[in-house]
C-alpha cells in the first residue's frame, strides 16, 4: 500500500489546516493509520492515530482538543483536521499504516514490521 499525504502549508497562530492521507489500496480498510510529526532536533511523536474502521481514536495530550482525525475506507482517505494551531505544531508531518497494531500502540510504539509509510507534509505555524 501507498500512502500520499497532502494538506501542509503554512498558517498563522490561531489557525487551521486539514491534511489528507490518501491510500492507493482497498487493504487500507484493514489498516490502524495514524500521523506522526518530527520537528528539526526533536524526536518523531505520535499525534493521532485511528483503528481499521474509525471507530477508535488516539490522541497524544498536545493535540487533544484541537485536533481531529477521520477516515473514508470507501474514498481510501484518513484526515487530520487541525484547528488552534500553535507554533510548537510545525512539523513535517506524515501517515503510516498498519494492520497489525491497534490505533493506541502504533501511535505510541510506531509501526511494526508490517507497517508503511507516506511521504511527510509540511506544516509551519508562524505570525
Amino acid at each position: 500500500v501507498q500512502l500520499q499525504a497532502s494538506g501542509g502549508g503554512s498558517v498563522q497562530p490561531g489557525g487551521s489546516l486539514r491534511l489528507s492521507c490518501a491510500a492507493s489500496d482497498s487493504s487500507f480498510a484493514n489498516s490502524a493509520v495514524g500521523w506522526f510529526r518530527q520537528a528539526p532536533g526533536k524526536e518523531r511523536e505520535g499525534v493521532s492515530c485511528i483503528s481499521p474502521g474509525g471507530g477508535v481514536t488516539y490522541y497524544s495530550d498536545s493535540v487533544k482538543g484541537r485536533f481531529t482525525i477521520s477516515r473514508d475506507n470507501a474514498a481510501k482517505i484518513v484526515h487530520l483536521q487541525m484547528d488552534d494551531l500553535k507554533p510548537e505544531d510545525s512539523a513535517t508531518y506524515t501517515c503510516t499504516g498498519d494492520p497489525q497494531r491497534i490505533s493506541s500502540l502504533l501511535c505510541e510504539m510506531g509501526p511494526s514490521g508490517l507497517g508503511y509509510w507516506g511521504e511527510g507534509t509540511l506544516v509551519t505555524v508562524s505570525s
